[in-house]
Parts: structure tokens; C-alpha cells; sequence
């Protein structure tokens, strides 16, 4: 799939597309931080508690939440007290209605610079894309993995999630097969299908014109290596957090 190299052109292919991938090595130049800065952020993904809402059962997701509100006008990035996760059932047909407290992230990631350089860069582009003064932010970090054979990173299927944008950054992927991420038109027939294999690509989505879905992976050729995906999926809302009515 094609990648993008600039801010403006990000903007460009959003309008035109409602997705655009970026590649680690341009990640520095259209969001101000460096894929070698972020990857020393790597190794929190190893300590990520296990997701106990999931309602097939498995125990392949592990994960850790935050929140926060960037405004543009003056560039900061807060971070709010830590709530639950929360999307309605019309988003997230599996999991949706749910007030899910993940743990949160730790604060050696929080105050990393290079992990808040990342969400901000990222919504400042996305400013770009529709003018907006604020972002009511969540940020994922999640690891799948296929200790017990399958992992499903959507067990939700295609989606969408109820926000404006939506970041979706691959970290590590490690002795897996699958893990194809699919994104089709919200309102038409077209898609694009592609594997992210790049630690730091980051895909960007217009939440309200394209759904998604990553395939389920499984262990990879490679005896007694742990098949894992890591990513970190970051959504910008502007009208507020979605919490229960």
C-alpha cells in the first residue's frame, strides 16, 4: 500500500480516501518524533495486564488505557483521571455497553517524551484534517498474542468506533502469520488489503467514512519464539469522551 511522506500529505490522502499509511521512516517529519525515539517504548508492551472482558473467552489480549485532552490553541496534552472505556453497542456489537477498566498505562510511558510527542504530532495533522480545537483522546497499548493458538486483534469483526479519527500503530509483530488489516468504504464496495510488518507504521482513519478489522493471527514458524502483535490504537473525538448516557 502506498505510504505518504508529508503532514500536507496525509491531509491530501484523508480527504481523498479516508485512510493513509505512514512509514517509520517519515513518521519523524509528519508527526515530530523519531521511530528510534518510540522505539525505546518497546519493551512496556511486555508488561501489559490481561484483557478480562473478552467475551469469546480467550485470554490472547492484553492491554493498558489512557486518556487525555489535547488542545490545539495552546498544544497541550492532559491527562485526565482514569476512567473506564466505554463504546455503545452500535460501535462494538461484541463488547459494546460495557464500562471496561483497564489498567493504566504506567507513568515511565505517560511522561515518556517521545510517547506524548507521538499523540500530540498525531493530532496535530489530524487538526489539519477538519479544524477542530480540541481532542478527547484514548490511548491502547495492546498486545495479541498466540500462546493458546488463535489471536483475534477485532474480535468485534470490521468496525468502526465511534470518533472522529483513528491511529492505528504497529510496534512489534513477532512470529506470527495473519494479522492482515482490511479497510473497507463505510458507504461503498472499495477496500484496500495490506499486513503492517514495520515496527512504527502508523495507519491513519477517518472514523466516520471507512470501517476496519485486522485478521486473526497464529503462531509462526519459529519454535519456541512467542508469536505476539503489539500495537498502540489511538482515537481523537471531538465532542467529548464516549461514556454511558
Amino acid at each position: 500500500m502506498k505510504t505518504v511522506e508529508s503532514a500536507t500529505a496525509i491531509v491530501q490522502e484523508i480527504h481523498d480516501k479516508g485512510f493513509c499509511l505512514v512509514a517509520p521512516h517519515d513518521v519523524a517529519a509528519c508527526f515530530g518524533v523519531s521511530a528510534e525515539a518510540l522505539a525505546t517504548l518497546s519493551g512496556s508492551w511486555n508488561d501489559l495486564p490481561r484483557d478480562g472482558y473478552l467475551k469469546d473467552g480467550g485470554k490472547y489480549r492484553s492491554r493498558r488505557h489512557n486518556s487525555y485532552v489535547q488542545t490545539l490553541a495552546d498544544g497541550s496534552l492532559t491527562l485526565v483521571p482514569h476512567r473506564a472505556h466505554w463504546q455503545p453497542v452500535d460501535y462494538n456489537a461484541l463488547h459494546g455497553g460495557i464500562e471496561r477498566m483497564f489498567e493504566p498505562v504506567t507513568s515511565a510511558v505517560h511522561n515518556d517524551a517521545a510517547w506524548q510527542a507521538l499523540i500530540s504530532g498525531v493530532g496535530r495533522v489530524l487538526a489539519q484534517a477538519t479544524a477542530q480545537p480540541k481532542w478527547f483522546i484514548e490511548a491502547h497499548q495492546f498486545r495479541i498474542d498466540t500462546a493458546d493458538g488463535i489471536g483475534r486483534p477485532t474480535p468485534e469483526g470490521a468496525h468502526r468506533d465511534g470518533v472522529n479519527f483513528v491511529a492505528v500503530v504497529l510496534v512489534n509483530r513477532q512470529n506470527v502469520k495473519g494479522g492482515e488489516s482490511r479497510v473497507f468504504d463505510a458507504h461503498g464496495p472499495s477496500g484496500v488489503r495490506f499486513t503492517l510488518t514495520a515496527p512504527w507504521s502508523v495507519l491513519l482513519l477517518d472514523d466516520a467514512r471507512v470501517i476496519h478489522e485486522t485478521t486473526p493471527i497464529q503462531p509462526g514458524d519459529t519454535r519456541d519464539v512467542p508469536g505476539v502483535r503489539d500495537t498502540l490504537v489511538i482515537t481523537y473525538r471531538a465532542d467529548g469522551f464516549q461514556d454511558p448516557v
